[in-house]
């Protein structure tokens, strides 16, 4: 073990991660001859094969899944030391690492366009879970630096800090009967098929707690893990949905789509910019950090405004 270095460090995990030492390559900027021997060299200095390889099918193997654990540890003691080194030359440079749910990749990259535009020495890496459940895993894994979420985690130390309104409405295909109800309650919604996101998912949870508020049994045709997918559905005449109104702009200023005016919504949460207590935040996150909660909020409401206000593309939101 007294040989194993960073570099095979990087080279295992990245390997695991993708179980493709193709992809490991790619990923890396090295050739894949140079990811295997970095990966042998590794082994032969534990003494024990990381990897089953079939052809091209690659796993883990169980040492190789125990010893992940312990070089993810490392890793990232090495990165916390780093950072903390950085914020003592206070330079906003190096790899930042950031987690988003899918919901928020309709805005974050833009917001991370303007970022890049004021801190060039930063280069950010985009990690989407594929719903809340996989992005908190990526947090507590360390994987993300900074997290962007509607509902942070409850079980696990967290600063979280809200920068922006994130509603949430009701749609249906354009001449739907539903559309010419006036401001309809809830109620009115159970007779029609609803197509919905996955257990796993805020969207849903908000969902599902807004049915049982209202003491209303929604009809349930569909769950699936997208919302494009459940955008396509919907436009196809298939049912009735609940998204975030931030992953329909497209759809509504072209017509595809129409926000139904359901009473009580749109639905407001909040989108929060969360990190671990435990972990320091380097300099280039902390910088990130303060631009999104300075300009969240309007380049959010920006997009929002003329999808919500009366004689636009959608409803104005409700009082309160």
């Amino acid at each position: 073990m007294k040989t194993v270095t960073f570099r095979q460090l990087r080279v295992f995990t990245e390997v695991a991660r993708h179980l493709s030492f193709v992809r490991a390559a790619e990923a890396l900027h090295l050739t894949p001859p140079a990811v295997t021997m970095q990966v042998k060299e590794l082994e032969s200095a534990i003494e024990l094969p990381l990897f089953d390889r079939e052809g091209r099918k690659v796993s883990l193997t169980t040492a190789g899944e125990y010893f992940l654990v312990y070089a993810k540890r490392l890793l990232a003691t090495l990165k916390d030391a780093d950072d903390a080194m950085a914020r003592f030359r206070k330079l906003e440079t190096g790899l930042l690492s950031v987690g988003m749910v899918g919901t928020a990749k309709y805005f974050v990259p833009r917001l991370l366009t303007r970022f890049r535009q004021e801190h060039p020495g930063v280069e950010l890496r985009l990690r989407v879970g594929a719903n809340r459940e996989e992005l908190v895993g990526l947090l507590q894994a360390g994987d993300v630096d900074l997290a962007i979420m509607g509902r942070p985690p409850r079980e696990m130390a967290v600063r979280a800090e809200p920068f922006a309104a994130h509603p949430h409405v009701f749609v249906a295909p354009p001449g739907h009967a539903v559309l010419a109800l006036d401001n309809p309650p809830l109620a009115a919604l159970a007779e029609h098929a609803l197509i919905v996101r996955e257990a796993a998912s805020g969207t849903r949870a908000l969902m599902d707690r807004f049915f049982q508020d209202q003491r209303v049994q929604p009809r349930i045709a569909m769950e699936m893990p997208s919302n494009e997918t459940i955008k396509q559905a919907v436009m196809a005449g298939m049912g009735l949905s609940f998204l975030s109104l931030h992953t329909l702009g497209l759809e509504l200023r072209c017509g595809l789509i129409e926000i139904v005016p359901v009473r009580d919504t749109p639905i407001l949460r909040a989108w929060n910019i969360v990190n671990m207590q435990s972990k320091m935040l380097s300099p280039a996150a902390e910088a990130l950090r303060y631009f999104i909660l300075e300009h969240g909020e309007a380049h959010l409401a920006e997009h929002d405004r003329p999808l919500l206000q009366p004689g636009g593309a959608g409803p104005a939101p409700a009082a309160g």
